[in-house]
């Protein structure tokens, strides 16, 4: 892959890192992906890669660089100790204030020719839900996105397509979270749900066996991609 290091710069001028992963064709439109709480990891970076292969420009911000700048931890107990113990200190106002900041690097890039998104995971996807309502993308994506009813008062805000998966034995998110979302969205042509049975919090993640589910994932996948090429 052609991938790399850049620099990020905050609207007051302080500068974090993020991976950038470039399309064979060299430019593309462009996504924001926003990690797990296990930081841009290789299973992140991964991800990354495939949507350049997808024909996408993709920058991964390092959202815990407050706390810790290239946060790369495994799914073992220890990286899953840490990564926690991160997720309870991080400001996610600030973090979703940081995943606009990279959007507009992301759209000053000459690699971007298009339109971009955000599209996170877990954590991710609660702060790519917050991002759109003030980075303003073109489009956004939330997985099993952790809180997303807790921020419902900036909904009206995102009027960009947005696309929410959701898993039915989601360990994490209960059913009454996600009902309160679709209810606030509800009537709003600009919002998409899928809910995917059978499956718990973390499904996409191959890295995370124990959750890790390949039908859903490639499902989820394939109706990413098609509303993406629609909206970017």
């Amino acid at each position: 892959m052609n991938s790399r290091w850049i620099d990020i710069t905050t609207a007051q001028g302080e500068t974090f890192s993020g991976y950038l992963s470039l399309p064979p064709a060299g430019k593309g439109p462009g996504i924001v992906l926003v990690q797990e709480i296990w930081g841009v990891n290789e299973h992140i970076r991964a991800v990354a890669d495939q949507y350049a292969l997808a024909g996408y420009v993709v920058l991964a911000p390092d959202v815990f660089w407050r706390l810790e700048p290239r946060v790369d931890l495994n799914y073992d107990e220890a990286g899953t100790a840490k990564a926690f113990e991160l997720y309870q200190k991080v400001d996610t106002a600030q973090a979703a204030a940081d995943v606009a900041s990279a959007l507009t690097t992301l759209r000053g890039l000459p690699e971007v020719t298009g339109k971009v998104a955000t599209l996170g995971f877990c954590l991710g996807g609660q702060l790519a839900y917050r991002a759109a309502a003030i980075g303003q993308p073109d489009a956004a994506v939330a997985y099993y996105g952790g809180g997303i009813n807790q921020h419902l008062d900036v909904a009206d805000k995102v009027t960009q397509p947005i696309l929410f998966h959701y898993a039915e034995q989601d360990g994490h998110i209960p059913q009454s979270a996600v009902a309160e979302v679709k209810a606030r969205f509800a009537g709003k042509p600009n919002a998409n749900f899928f809910d995917y049975p059978a499956v718990d919090h973390g499904f996409n993640c191959w890295g995370r066996t124990a959750v890790y589910n390949q039908r859903a994932a490639a499902l989820a996948l394939g109706r990413t991609l098609e509303f993406l090429s629609q909206h970017l």
